[in-house]
């Protein structure tokens, strides 16, 4: 699951470099041909784009180097941890809710993917069967009971 991402980081940050060494410094240099910097759109966002792009790479580069820092063997087998699929019972809705908790760049709430660091998220982890955890929402505190728990040491040997 993370080297998924890993991967997909590092592409990111292969295109950005490559827009920052190459693409950039022709936009600039081209800009720069056209005279009178002060009023000259086209520099001005070149140099913006340029910084934005830097500003990413470290982004990135910082993101990379955390996911790199997950330790399998730290994520508990018995309870809610990254990766887990949770099947939960919401006592405020009044419904069961299935979720598979994922890093924030996999997060999609339609597919029932929330991240590690969202509030329900947050909420669940290191959470048993039969334990309730409360998720404080804009709309107020919601009661969530786990039903069923399935780490992701439970789904490697399936995938």
């Amino acid at each position: 699951m993370t080297e998924q991402i890993k991967r997909k980081l590092q592409e990111e940050i292969n295109t950005l470099e490559r827009e920052l060494s190459y693409e950039l410094p022709r936009e600039l240099k081209k800009a720069v041909a056209l005279g009178d910097l002060s009023e000259n759109a086209e520099y001005h966002m070149a140099k913006q784009r340029q910084e934005f792009v830097k500003a990413r790479l470290r982004q990135l580069g910082r993101r990379l180097a955390d996911l790199s820092l997950i330790n399998m063997d730290n994520i508990p087998k018995d309870k809610v941890g990254l990766g887990s699929t949770v099947r939960i019972f919401d006592n405020t809705k009044n419904e069961e809710v299935e979720y598979k908790l994922v890093t924030s760049e996999e997060s999609d709430v339609t597919a029932g993917k929330i991240s590690t660091s969202s509030p329900i998220g947050r909420a669940l982890l290191n959470k048993k069967v039969g334990d309730t955890a409360t998720v404080v929402t804009p709309n107020g505190k919601r009661e969530m009971e786990v039903l069923k728990l399935t780490t992701i040491h439970d789904q490697a040997p399936a995938e």
